[in-house]
């Protein structure tokens, strides 16, 4: 499974940027844009995976790459999914495992790092960052997927944008987009690792964000000031209206039915 609140930290999401930004947040697009020198940046939110598996039955999206999941067993139609990956004119999958249900339909699979061999920084859901290092050596040809991007980037012709050699590298990029232009007006801020040196990376404590020049520590408890995220500063109340779901169960149809997923089947 990936790691969830680290993979929003560096926009893993389809209606997300880097370094905790969105579509949505004022000028970040454009912020993003010049600190990577990208001529070409998405203007809107992408496809969520429910949505993305149609439009590549659609035949909207013709190459799939599929890391660190396995959307046959893990997504609730797995018919729509299967005809999906059928209909798509290749479909690529980085996995620790060679036969699951999703590998049987790849064009192209590559061994990739189970948890125990991965190689880098974790963040839990108290904002912890912390270095995660290999228990053991990666088997046999397996590679991490920042390494597997960047060849892929290279043999697109940016070779330039994607040079990262290391980790540790592309951490330092990273702390350095959390910074950009920030001046504590958004929330991820791990900016003073910007400069971090290889040997601090390597012997980084857990600590939780923001990190910066006026908070080295880390900040274990936020908006103690009274200053929030927002516009004006302050927090916002946003009222809901409740709605009550379509058909409730009675006595003639007393039965509630969900989908049957549990905890252990998320990604398998």
């Amino acid at each position: 499974q990936p790691n969830a609140m680290g993979g929003r930290e560096v926009g893993g999401l389809a209606n997300q940027l880097a370094a905790h930004m969105d579509f949505a947040t004022p000028n970040a697009i454009e912020l993003v844009q010049r600190f990577w020198q990208a001529p070409n940046m998405a203007q809107e939110n992408g496809l969520k995976a429910i949505d993305m598996f149609q439009a590549v039955e659609q035949g909207k999206i013709k190459v799939l790459w599929i890391m660190s999941t396995n959307p046959m067993v893990s997504l609730p139609d797995t018919e729509q999914v299967r005809r999906a990956l059928e209909k798509c004119e290749l479909v690529i999958v980085s996995d620790c495992k060679q036969s699951t249900d999703t590998t049987a339909y790849a064009d192209v699979l590559l061994p990739a790092l189970p948890w125990s061999e991965k190689d880098g920084t974790v963040t839990n859901s108290e904002r912890r960052i912390s270095r995660q290092r290999g228990l053991l050596p990666a088997r046999g040809e397996a590679k991490a997927d920042w390494w597997a991007i960047c060849q892929v980037a290279g043999a697109m012709g940016y070779q330039s944008a994607f040079s990262y050699r290391s980790v540790h590298d592309i951490f330092r990029e990273h702390a350095a987009l959390s910074g950009f232009e920030n001046h504590g007006k958004r929330d991820f801020d791990i900016s003073l690792f910007s400069n971090i040196s290889e040997q601090a990376y390597q012997d980084l404590l857990p600590i939780q964000w923001p990190v910066t020049k006026e908070s080295p520590n880390g900040t274990a408890r936020m908006f103690t000031n009274g200053r929030f995220f927002t516009a004006d500063r302050k927090a916002n109340f946003i009222p809901i209206d409740v709605k009550e779901p379509q058909i409730a169960p009675d006595e003639d149809w007393p039965f509630v039915l969900n989908t049957g997923r549990v905890r252990d089947q998320w990604h398998t």
